[in-house]
């Protein structure tokens, strides 16, 4: 878990993922070449701060993102929300401004938020809450497994990869906005039409702990049915544990997928936390394992 540790301590909101970005280069580069299969990348100009990484011939696409929740420090250290971050008072937040480093309490005053710090803080700094990385027997802990679980999901299933695309998007916290000329990009050049969506979900009364990896029927968006019934049957087959997510709100860069121009199948497979958007998101190590499982089945039979 050291990776992941490290993942979920750098500051990458949505809109500011080029640290990420910058991580993830650096890893591939160091680590490809004992990878199975080496991966065509592309990244840099008309990309934007996404990575798309190409293994032999592919008929199937991973779309993970990038970016976090967090904050933008407003006027008089007022902040105003990225995503849908947790907003509670004492919630201890931190960031870089031009005059130095930053970490102070979120506190509420007249229905507004702020940051409560000793000074006033540059606008337009982006705040993320503070880690507080926990590794026991059964549960990993800490803020921004959304979605750099995800990530590490895709890193290791890079290692034995043979034929698939791992797409690093941005934005998706906050509304989306990459995954549409990324997918068109890797349409258009690689002629691949269906998609997995390497992300998390929330632990609720029909999604535990401990039950495997969670496969969305439906959330804020309906993908086709058909496409949605191979996965299950491939899971079921192969005897790996997962649960069966229905809900009416929520979307991934999958519903992004969907409103595109280009036609897309796409499937949500991920582990499920509990407390999200907080800094205490919380994911059983089984269901961890059960998410790397089925990715890797499903990328060898879609």
């Amino acid at each position: 878990m050291k990776l992941l540790k490290q993942m979920c301590e750098i500051h990458a909101p949505a809109g500011e993922e080029l640290a990420m970005t910058n991580f993830l280069l650096n890893y591939i580069e160091e680590n490809k070449n004992n990878w199975k299969t080496q991966p065509i990348l592309h990244y840099g100009k008309g990309f934007q701060d996404n990575i798309i990484m190409v293994f032999g011939k592919p008929t199937t696409a991973i779309f993970s993102h990038l970016d976090s929740i967090g904050f933008t420090v407003k006027y008089n250290n007022e902040i105003v929300k990225i995503g849908g971050p947790v907003t509670n008072e004492g919630i201890v937040l931190v960031g870089e401004d031009s005059k130095g480093k930053i970490e102070g309490k979120i506190i509420k005053k007249d229905d507004k938020i702020f940051i409560d710090f000793n000074r006033d803080i540059d606008r337009g700094t982006s705040l993320t809450f503070k880690v507080d990385f926990r590794d026991t027997d059964d549960f990993i802990q800490s803020c921004y497994m959304d979605n750099r679980l995800g990530v590490w999901n895709c890193l290791e299933l890079a290692k034995t990869l043979e034929n698939g695309i791992i797409v690093f998007s941005s934005w998706e916290e906050h509304g989306g906005g990459s995954t549409g000329y990324l997918g068109k990009f890797i349409q258009e050049k690689y002629g691949v039409m269906q998609a997995l969506i390497s992300d998390i979900t929330w632990v609720t009364e029909g999604v535990t702990h401990g039950k495997g990896c969670a496969i969305s029927l439906r959330d804020s968006g309906v993908p086709r049915k058909s496409y949605i019934n191979k996965i299950v049957n491939i899971a079921r087959e192969e005897n790996i544990k997962f649960q069966i997510e229905v809900e009416d709100a929520g979307g991934s860069d999958g519903n992004e997928l969907q409103k595109s121009n280009y036609p897309w199948d796409w499937c949500f497979v991920g582990a499920p936390e509990d407390n999200v958007h907080s800094p205490n998101e919380k994911v059983h190590k089984k269901d961890i394992q059960a998410m790397v499982e089925l990715y890797k089945v499903l990328m060898q039979k879609l």
